[in-house]
């Protein structure tokens, strides 16, 4: 069987290295891939927006599967475009991929399905949104996709009122709404559940750190390090998140004929009143699947398969290692405002085995050497008998690492240590 994985970034290449492991023996294909999947699977050079590049591929090369890794191409339909040529795809198709494209889309799905969140007003104008802010912090999203970064958290009316502009008036992301949101305190969760149509079944949790700087401070990233397993959420707790977050969604999509297929990722927040939804994901965390999927004993291509038919995760159980998994980030320099590209990264060849390294944004410099090629430019994975145990190997693993302008917190994990002892 052949496997293609749409996508260039870590995440995929993450995707890319679990499928390999499938005792399936699957042949494994990415477009377009970047030089660290090249090295495990056979890569073609079409962008993830060229639908009919990617669909005439899947059909040259008689695909089994198409797993579609970034939102993007999920909510412009590409799902929709290959089963219109009879080719399996993992990932909704557009009409449930909204739920990412649009934050007030996500809300209403909610509220009709009873999901606790946090309270929200949406607005199109500056002045709508400073008088829809009660309290601060107040929580500003853009309506749209942002790659991330489409989320301020204002602590007064200067920085409320200079996001707003930002995203309505200079269109920072593009045309759209914003929500305004009340802003939630606790502890952040983030629970992946696979869906096949008619149920959700929770994959482990993991924590992911959204800020650039230590201690959660700085603007909002796309993720800068992760963990799992997350400490007092095991898998009864985790399978009682999901019947109150995910399978509600997943029914009420699924009642007004737009049945949800693929992964449904919930970033919670843990409040005295119990777990409110944040956001939701229509495709794999990223980072948190690099932490994820090395500790996935299951058969990943099986599960895959068996979300695109409705009802094919019947008796699913997934089956976990015991060890701690800590994923760190390494970002080029200016990132999140920007990126530096081309600056040639060193020490990839002293990464000790066990140690996973996956390629988000890099790419191959015209002397050969791999450089950086994007924002987030390298994921390692290390995992331990314990928090500790993993966190040591991952940045002994990362720190021979070097490029102009890396940066790497040094927090990652840390209250999950803590809280060990």
């Amino acid at each position: 069987m052949k496997v293609l994985v749409v996508g260039a970034g870590g995440r995929e290449h993450a995707l890319v290295r679990a499928l390999a492991r499938s005792p399936q023996r699957p042949e494994v294909l990415s477009a377009p891939g970047n030089p660290g999947i090249a090295r495990d699977a056979r890569v073609f050079d079409i962008a993830v927006d060229d639908f009919d590049g990617i669909a005439e591929l899947a059909e040259r090369e008689d695909v089994g599967l198409v797993v579609v890794g970034p939102e993007a191409p999920l909510v412009a339909g590409l799902v929709d475009e290959l089963a219109a040529r009879g080719r399996a795809a993992f990932g909704p198709r557009r009409a449930a991929a909204e739920l990412e494209g649009s934050k007030a889309f996500a809300k209403e799905i909610m509220a009709a399905a009873g999901v606790p969140t946090a309270g929200w007003t949406a607005v199109d104008d500056v002045d709508a949104g400073m008088a829809a802010i009660e309290r601060y912090p107040a929580v500003l999203k853009f309506d749209g996709l942002a790659a991330g970064k489409g989320v301020v958290i204002a602590t007064g009316e200067a920085e409320a009122r200079e996001a707003l502009q930002g995203f309505l008036v200079e269109r920072r992301f593009g045309p759209g709404l914003v929500v305004v949101e009340e802003y939630l305190e606790g502890e952040e969760l983030s629970l992946l559940a696979l869906c096949d149509g008619e149920r959700a079944v929770p994959m482990a949790p993991a924590q992911d750190y959204k800020r650039i700087f230590d201690g959660d401070l700085g603007p909002n990233t796309g993720g800068m390090g992760s963990y799992s397993p997350v400490a007092g959420v095991d898998a009864q707790r985790a399978a009682e998140i999901t019947r109150l977050v995910h399978q509600p969604v997943v029914d009420e999509l699924r009642r007004r004929g737009t049945p949800f297929h693929g992964v449904l990722y919930a970033g919670l927040m843990l409040t005295d009143a119990g777990p409110k939804v944040i956001e939701f994901n229509v495709r794999f965390g990223d980072p948190e699947i690099q932490a994820l999927l090395p500790r996935l004993r299951s058969d990943l291509l099986d599960l895959l398969s068996r979300c695109t038919t409705p009802g094919g995760l019947a008796g699913a159980e997934l089956e976990w290692d015991s060890r701690w998994a800590v994923t760190l980030v390494l970002a080029s320099a200016g990132y999140p405002q920007s990126a530096s590209n081309g600056d040639v990264i060193s020490g990839l060849e002293a990464v000790p085995a066990g140690v996973e390294v996956t390629h988000a944004g890099t790419a191959t410099g015209p002397d050969g050497a791999i450089v950086t090629a994007g924002g987030r430019v390298l994921n390692v994975t290390a995992l331990g008998r314990d928090p500790a145990a993993a966190r040591d190997a991952a940045y002994a693993a990362a720190d021979p690492i070097t490029f102009e302008g890396r940066q790497l917190r040094r927090d990652i994990a840390l209250r999950a240590v803590e809280r060990s002892r």
